[in-house]
């Protein structure tokens, strides 16, 4: 039985599964002179290339938009505090005359 081969494309997306080096994990996400994103240096796909501006722009913008979601959140559960005093048990009171 043959050794399947542990990187290369399938479908055009790059995997890579031989055992990472620090080396080679650092200079794979910085790489001047390429495109945004660059092949992962272990695992399937793409990721980041920190070399590039771009890059930061794209990790800046989902950093302010995870900042945002927790601001909101955490005033949302304030609300939400004061609606379920209200969502107590309710006694109707029912006169047959």
């Amino acid at each position: 039985m043959a050794d399947k081969p542990s990187s290369g494309e399938i479908l055009g997306i790059p995997y890579n599964f031989e055992r990472p080096s620090l080396g080679r994990l650092l200079s794979s996400y910085w790489q001047p002179g390429k495109g945004m994103l660059v092949e992962k240096p272990f695992g399937i796909g793409y990721t980041l290339n920190l070399a590039n501006w771009r890059s930061w722009v794209v990790l800046a913008v989902a950093g302010g938009l995870y900042y945002q979601q927790k601001q909101s959140g955490a005033a949302g559960d304030a609300g939400d505090a004061d609606a379920e005093a209200d969502d107590g048990p309710v006694e109707v009171i029912v006169d047959d005359d």
